[in-house]
């Protein structure tokens, strides 16, 4: 049987973006409503008798009215953009607004009236006119907002929702008002045959469930949505096979709470942010943009790792710095398309800004270094995932030391200004091949920052929240499979970060470093794995998945540190959440995979006792290695 994603509605922005500009245009034409409406009243009383008019009261009525209606509409919020344009939300506090108008000019009118020679019946005829005008005024701004917040035709994918009743009717309300939408609906089916014909913004009810593979054949969808709470697991599991012989992923759309994974990115970002923000509580980081533009706007900067979760964010914002020019390094041509793309809005990868080569390969990178010139390197590129690492450690030295290496080489040789290494807290007292490796990068990048005397440090943090590989899209895709969701320990933590924070917080540290540090990131409380895979299940609402705990795996900490027992630290005086600490320079003449691997295997055993303490044996190594560079 096909498995079926179960995903959730989109959070999309249901109404629409009220611009400031727009609130004086309401009021404007408001008023012209009145304008036109008292006239016309005042030609009705006196059957078209211009002569019978006088020009001072029309012209006292029309602007007592119009001074009322926008005293009174601002009173009741009807122009502070609170409503979306032409709903019933609006409609309900226009008319009582513009009949409180009426009931204030009848007053008038009955105290002097006499004084003006208007009669009380001008006011009444008009009101019907002036309302009639207002509603009809906001539902051609409306038929204009619902033609413009419309998804692109070029730019989105056509699906078919499977639902007419008021979670389908909602799903596609909010799809066809969201211009950033990934998704355009086409057609909508629903086994209640009274629906056919029926259309929701547009969208017509085009048949029953029977009709599915007809539709997707003549529109070509790519995705079906079911939009049903009440749906049987049978036929859903029907729907989904039918589907999976054409080619057509199916998602169940459950409720209007939670966000359908992979909408758009800026909906992921933001849910991201709330879930981590809702377990371990929103920080201000403090950050200083004029730090980072000193040293990166107009300057040459080159990135590693381009194509990565870190990677790919630090350029996209090292792109907002306006450099002279960004180069995106990494071997995978694939990723370095989606990350152009994401900058600059196509994929061509026949352009300067992307450099495909290797960092293992030391020749291609001193070519590349000294044809380009690059003043600014973010060195992100690495192999990080602990359990592969651990199967085989001597990747994990190619990569992320020796590699590392190959890139602090080709950089000094070309007097690059500013180097930062995108280092792990895995690398403070390290337990796993991933730490030993990140550990001899932070090593490397202090000799050679000692070396040339120029800012190259290595950036110390945590777990990246919703990066590509960590555990908030593995857990999602558990959910969506049906679980189980899998904790190695029920109290295992771990520091978290989000990927925007943590590239802006990296930019920084580049920035008031000196050379050789390593300057390691405040990422608030350390959060449960478990207390993730629970908020997760509630985001999601799968009260029927389950969390397996698996046990920690050979090497891996319960709990990880961001200081290594022996490092001394100071917290920055330029940002509260940067601290300042020093790695033991390695000089790479003396770089030797044996003794690496030695030191990998005598620290993967190594645990904390009772006191949190690292046993004696930790710091007679630490010491050997100082003695071995000395």
């Amino acid at each position: 049987m096909e498995t079926t994603n179960t995903t959730t509605l989109p959070v999309v922005n249901t109404g629409y973006e009220r611009k400031k500009w727009w609130q004086y245009v309401q009021i404007a034409l408001d008023s012209l409503s009145w304008s036109l409406a008292l006239p016309l009243g005042f030609f009705l009383r006196y059957g078209g008798q211009l002569e019978q008019i006088n020009p001072t009261g029309i012209t006292v009525v029309v602007l007592t009215a119009i001074i009322v209606q926008i005293g009174l509409g601002a009173l009741f919020g009807l122009y502070r953009g609170r409503y979306s344009y032409g709903s019933f939300a609006e409609g309900k506090i226009l008319y009582p607004v513009t009949l409180a108008v009426t009931v204030f000019m009848l007053l008038a009118l009955l105290l002097f009236a006499w004084h003006i020679s208007v009669p009380r019946s001008v006011i009444l005829i008009a009101f019907p006119f002036a309302l009639l005008l207002m509603m009809v005024m906001r539902y051609l701004k409306r038929i204009v907002e619902d033609y413009t917040n419309r998804p692109s035709y070029e730019h989105t994918e056509p699906v078919i929702v499977y639902g007419g009743g008021f979670v389908g009717r909602s799903f596609v309300s909010n799809l066809m008002s969201d211009s950033k939408s990934t998704y355009r609906p086409v057609a909508i089916v629903d086994d209640d045959p009274s629906l056919r014909n029926a259309r929701i913004q547009s969208v017509a009810v085009m048949g029953t469930g029977k009709d599915l593979e007809t539709l997707v054949k003549r529109y070509h969808a790519t995705k079906v949505f079911v939009a049903m709470t009440d749906i049987k697991d049978s036929k859903l599991s029907n729907i989904s096979q039918r589907m999976h012989e054409l080619g057509v992923d199916v998602h169940r759309v459950k409720n209007m709470i939670s966000n359908i994974a992979g909408l758009n990115d800026e909906s992921v970002k933001d849910v991201n942010r709330h879930i981590l923000e809702g377990i371990r509580g929103k920080i201000d980081y403090q950050i200083r943009t004029e730090d980072i533009k000193a040293y990166i706007t107009g300057k040459r900067v080159l990135v590693t790792g381009a194509g990565g979760s870190i990677g790919s964010e630090l350029c996209r914002q090292i792109h907002e710095f306006e450099p002279a020019e960004l180069m995106m390094l990494d071997r995978d041509e694939t990723l370095l398309m989606e990350t152009r793309y994401t900058i600059w809005g196509d994929s061509n990868l026949n352009d300067p800004s992307v450099v495909l080569a290797d960092i293992r390969d030391r020749g291609a990178l001193e070519k590349v270094f000294t044809e380009r010139q690059p003043e600014v390197v973010f060195h992100a590129a690495a192999l990080k995932h602990v359990t592969a690492l651990e199967a085989y450690p001597e990747e994990a030295w190619k990569t992320n030391t020796l590699g590392t290496k190959n890139v602090l080489e080709a950089a000094s040789k070309v007097n690059v200004e500013a180097f930062v290494n995108i280092s792990t807290d895995k690398a403070a007292d390290p337990t796993t091949a991933l730490g030993q490796s990140k550990l001899s990068a932070e090593m490397l990048t202090a000799w050679y920052g000692e070396q040339t005397g120029k800012r190259y440090v290595s950036v110390r943090f945590g777990n990246v929240f919703g990066s590509r590989g960590s555990i908030k899209p593995l857990f999602t895709r558990q959910i969506m499979d049906g679980g189980p969701i899998t904790v190695t320990d029920p109290d295992a933590t771990r520091y978290f970060m989000l990927i925007p924070d943590a590239c802006l917080l990296v930019m920084t540290a580049g920035a008031i470093g000196a050379p050789g540090e390593v300057m390691v990131l405040d990422m608030g409380k350390p959060v449960k794995i478990y207390s993730v895979a629970e908020n997760l299940i509630r985001t999601y609402e799968r009260y029927d998945v389950n969390i397996a705990v698996t046990g920690l795996r050979p090497g891996e900490k319960r709990d990880e540190v961001l200081f290594g027992s022996s490092e001394d630290f100071r917290v920055s005086d330029k940002n509260s959440f940067i601290s300042h600490t020093r790695a033991i320079p390695l000089d790479p003449e003396h770089l030797d995979y044996s003794k690496w691997y030695k030191h990998y295997l005598d620290d993967r055993t190594y645990g904390r006792d009772s006191s949190g303490q690292l046993h004696a044996q930790k710091m007679a190594h630490r010491t050997e290695i100082s003695q071995e560079q000395s």
